[in-house]
């Protein structure tokens, strides 16, 4: 446990030190959420009607932006393969590698989420629901991602592959989570939706390590 805990402190700090990741990403969601009343006009009901959706689907795409860098950066500089040969088993080091992917790019994303569903006039019960589903739903995310980012590392313009790969296995996630808020907004339970968020996150913390530390190793072979 302490190599694994020694692997999520290692790339927080890389992270820190680069930093473009994480403002890409921030840039990006809030960029797209700023130009939808722009482009969708300044009708309250409007934005308030279609906020769930922008905000997860914007949550999405600037999750997908940092994928490529779970592994890639590792692989490059060859610091991948004395990871692999490290005491760490595979799977516990891609699970390492996807905590401080998520801590770095994607927590950032839902700290900011209520400012910005508030500019496009959502409920209070929705901010709320956003943020809930965003938390427990997001982790699929980078989970799924992590099994794209291990099957095309190291390939040319692996980033149009990995979006192909990754993109249909986040409809179910994208499909509960705006549920869950829509279900908050019109004062419905959203406990079910939350319920089937966690369940995929929980599967996909089985699946997702294993899934991605085989591909690891096809890729290092």
């Amino acid at each position: 446990m302490k190599a694994f805990f020694s692997l999520i402190a290692r790339d927080l700090k890389l992270a820190a030190r680069q930093g473009s990741a994480v403002a890409l990403s921030l840039c990006f969601f809030v960029i797209v959420i700023v130009l939808f009343p722009l482009g969708v006009g300044p009708e309250m009901t409007v934005l308030a009607r279609i906020a769930p959706g922008v905000l997860w689907v914007a949550a999405l795409l600037a999750c997908l932006l940092t994928l490529d860098r779970i592994f890639q950066a590792d692989y490059e500089d060859g610091s991948l393969d004395q990871l692999v040969i490290g005491p760490l088993p595979l799977s516990f080091l891609v699970l390492a590698k996807v905590i401080a992917h998520w801590l770095t790019s994607v927590l950032p994303l839902i700290i900011i989420a209520p400012v910005l569903a508030l500019s496009l006039n959502l409920a209070s019960d929705g901010v709320i629901a956003v943020t809930f589903a965003l938390l427990i739903g997001s982790p699929t995310l980078s989970l799924i991602g992590a099994v794209g980012a291990a099957l095309t590392m190291g390939m040319r313009r692996g980033g149009v592959l990995l979006s192909l790969l990754v993109l249909p296995l986040y409809i179910p996630v994208l499909i509960f989570g705006v549920a869950a808020v829509e279900a908050a907004v019109a004062m419905l339970p959203m406990a079910p939706h939350l319920l089937l968020l966690g369940g995929m996150s929980l599967g996909a913390l089985v699946v997702g390590p294993l899934a991605a530390g085989a591909a690891l190793r096809l890729a290092l072979e």
